[in-house]
């Protein structure tokens, strides 16, 4: 988005987490989250500030701030939380769901213009949108469709197709042949994820195919605690007498300008999750990795993308939790090569659709004339149906007294040993 953006303007990409060596045609800065003077040095010199995530709860100036904000709500992290805090004590689940409702109603009632993934987001926010009273007359009478209030921007590809640097999967893996057929779980491995389905499929289909091999490339992310349903395939895997022989599993986490070897030398990616209303809304960026690899695919219906394979033939797209149409989808994609070949046509006319110049199109045209919501100022006073305090929250999502917050909630919900787990790995990543 940065390196978008900087062809034609002067931008500052800052990060509030360690800031790692990076070449850019751009200024790249950190931040700490309440370190209010540096950051309200860049909200001054800004004309735009476009953010994700958590921002304008750790900077106060963005709830009162003149410049025009742009907030990238790609990610419904409410709906996300409710599988990822499952495995939580119910306390903290029902704490996490409701900060990250509070977090998105805070950007909702207060920014200018929103940047969605999907059509199917854009009218979920409407919704969301609709309840905090920013559709109005201000917002409504010159724009009835809204598409100056909120656009869909998904997350892109690179215009450059993937290069084969170097062998990292075939030939390298123990027990990964270079004549073999792999199947590409092209990420990480989290409870809204279906991978019990897939490992049960491919064991069923290497009982009459030879060669095939299904690759986990990540159980391990620097950024989000390890989930149950990592042991729990690998004990599958185990049980069913594929691990390391047609099931593997990456132990750590494939850096991002490294993923591309393993795309290239895959022969299909593979997406498969539950039926539930966090795929409703989810935007799977691996699929876009598969997008851009050319590989055929194989997914589980439900999502935007199930959609997108099913109608401009990427692949096959089967139901949640069905295994002999799994297995029967991946032999189809892996030995049937007049339809793998098929669907690589597909893939390459369709990955131009999704190149970053395409999908930042709405962001960059906001950027070269822009401007508040017809309903400033009235949007930072918040004239919606939530109060400010409901929208700010009663106390600082970071600093000493936060963090001793946190610690008692974990203590009393959680206990002695998981909380002096949070805490180290909290100290780990602050290093």
């Amino acid at each position: 988005m940065a390196l978008h953006l900087a062809t034609d303007n002067d931008v500052v990409l800052l990060t509030t987490t360690n800031l790692e060596s990076v070449e850019a045609p751009f200024q790249v800065r950190r931040v700490a989250p309440g370190d209010n003077a540096q950051f309200n040095e860049l909200e001054r010199w800004a004309e735009v500030i476009v953010f994700q995530g958590h921002a304008m709860d750790q900077f106060e100036v963005l709830r009162t701030t003149s410049t025009i904000i742009v907030a990238d709500i790609y990610d419904p992290m409410h709906l996300e939380m409710l599988e990822q805090g499952r495995e939580l004590p119910r306390a903290t689940w029902q704490m996490r769901v409701s900060t990250a409702t509070r977090v998105l109603n805070q950007q909702l009632a207060f920014a200018d213009f929103f940047l969605c993934a999907s059509e199917r987001q854009r009218m979920f926010y409407l919704g969301q949108l609709a309840s905090l009273g920013r559709i109005n007359p201000s917002t409504y009478d010159t724009d009835p469709d809204l598409e100056r209030l909120i656009a869909v921007a998904p997350f892109g590809l690179n215009a450059v197709a993937p290069e084969h640097r170097h062998p990292a999967l075939k030939g390298v893996v123990p027990g990964v042949a270079v004549t073999d057929k792999v199947i590409l779980w092209g990420g990480g491995l989290y409870n809204w994820f279906d991978p019990k389905t897939l490992i049960r499929a491919v064991a069923d289909l290497v009982k009459r195919r030879d060669g095939v091999r299904l690759y986990f490339l990540g159980t391990r992310h620097p950024g989000v605690d390890t989930m149950g349903i990592v042991g729990e395939s690998v004990a599958l895997a185990r049980d069913e007498g594929v691990l390391d022989s047609a099931v593997f599993f990456n132990a750590d986490w494939v850096d991002y300008a490294d993923r591309e070897n393993f795309l290239v030398e895959a022969d299909a990616g593979v997406s498969t999750h539950f039926a539930h209303i966090e795929t409703t809304f989810s935007f799977r960026t691996r699929i876009l990795d598969y997008l851009w690899a050319h590989l055929p695919m194989v997914v589980t219906d439900g999502d935007s993308f199930a959609e997108l394979v099913a109608r401009e033939n990427l692949g096959v797209v089967v139901p949640a939790g069905d295994v002999v149409a799994l297995s029967e989808a991946l032999e189809r994609v892996l030995f049937d090569e007049s339809f793998a070949e098929s669907a690589r046509k597909n893939l390459a006319r369709v990955a131009e659709t999704f190149t970053w110049a395409r999908t930042l199109a709405p962001l960059a045209e906001f950027v070269r004339d822009p401007h508040h919501a017809a309903d400033y100022p009235a949007n930072r006073k918040n004239t919606g149906s939530l109060n400010t305090r409901s929208l700010t929250g009663g106390s600082k999502p970071y600093g000493f007294r936060h963090d001793l917050s946190m610690a008692w909630h974990h203590l009393r919900h959680s206990g002695p040993r998981a909380t002096m787990a949070k805490l180290a790995r909290r100290l780990f990543r602050r290093r």
